[in-house]
């Protein structure tokens, strides 16, 4: 790394490109991030991601990404090692917050920082654990799960709507089709009945969202996904699972997958109502 930079703090808007600098940071956490996430993220808000830089050098990162008019979500909070406990990360949290406006904001929040949060005037709602695995998975897609190109989208979006507290088309869109991401939808009398992506990551792949409408339809998705990313060259898969649905463990445990970390979902008012029995897999922790 180069020396420390000196001079003033100046937080200003951040591109496509920047953002690859901010995945290395986030895979240096240990935060296993996507390796091709940034374009489904800048889809949904281009204006919602912030770097802070000192003599042009960036040491500070965070999103704010608006999903509608009353809600957005916080993620990739970062400063560098090297120059935390220096007030960097809090005049980058301040600058971007304020691009949410009055909008409830959303956060994922690892266990040391909680409190940070509360005091920040962030509610918990519930914990989500990061459960790692080998999951045995069918050699070809198994009865009833299908490529997302071959179902209606606009059937998929009212389906990730119910799941999610705002609707999220512009993401939807790109998430779906990023080259590497592989979405697949349970299909039950011709309607969806649940649907996932699974996508190559820093280290295992990681599954999210995984929504669906029963155990069973889940099981069958997450083994399919499985299977998919064995074919981009992993044999390992992540899933974030809440546990406001406790069949989502269950679904983890069964398969010998293990919970490796955990965060708190937090947020700083009121949301929409969510269909939480068919969120078996959160979509991602820096975006919601």
């Amino acid at each position: 790394m180069t020396s420390a930079p000196s001079g003033p703090l100046h937080v200003s808007p951040a591109t496509v490109r920047d953002w690859a600098r901010v995945r290395a940071w986030a895979a240096d956490e240990g935060w296993n991030p996507g390796l091709s996430d940034a374009p489904a993220f800048f889809a949904q808000d281009p204006a919602g991601f912030f770097l802070g830089r000192i003599d042009g050098e960036p040491v500070s990162a965070i999103s704010v990404v608006n999903y509608s008019d009353r809600y957005a979500f916080l993620g990739f909070y970062l400063v560098r090692p090297d120059l935390r406990g220096h007030g960097h990360g809090l005049a980058t949290w301040r600058t971007a917050l304020a691009h949410a406006g009055d909008r409830t904001v959303g956060l994922d929040g690892v266990p040391a920082q909680q409190d940070n949060y509360r005091r920040s005037g962030f509610a918990p709602a519930y914990r989500t654990a990061r459960y790692v695995g080998e999951v045995p998975g069918p050699p070809a897609p198994a009865a009833g799960v299908v490529p997302a190109d071959r179902v209606d989208r606009a059937a998929l979006a009212a389906y990730d709507s119910a799941c999610h507290p705002a609707d999220r088309p512009r993401f939807l869109d790109s998430w779906l089709t990023t080259p590497g991401h592989r979405a697949l939808v349970r299909l039950v009398d011709g309607r969806p009945a649940g649907y996932g992506v699974v996508r190559p990551a820093q280290d295992e792949a990681r599954v999210g969202p995984l929504f669906a409408d029963t155990p069973a339809d889940a099981a069958v998705l997450l083994d399919a996904l499985a299977a998919e990313a064995r074919a981009f060259g992993s044999d390992r898969i992540a899933v974030d699972m809440p546990e406001a649905n406790p069949a989502a463990a269950r679904l983890a445990e069964e398969r010998g997958m293990e919970p490796t970390f955990e965060t708190a979902r937090m947020y700083t008012g009121p949301l929409r109502p969510v269909a939480q029995e068919r969120i078996f897999g959160v979509t991602s922790l820096e975006l919601g």
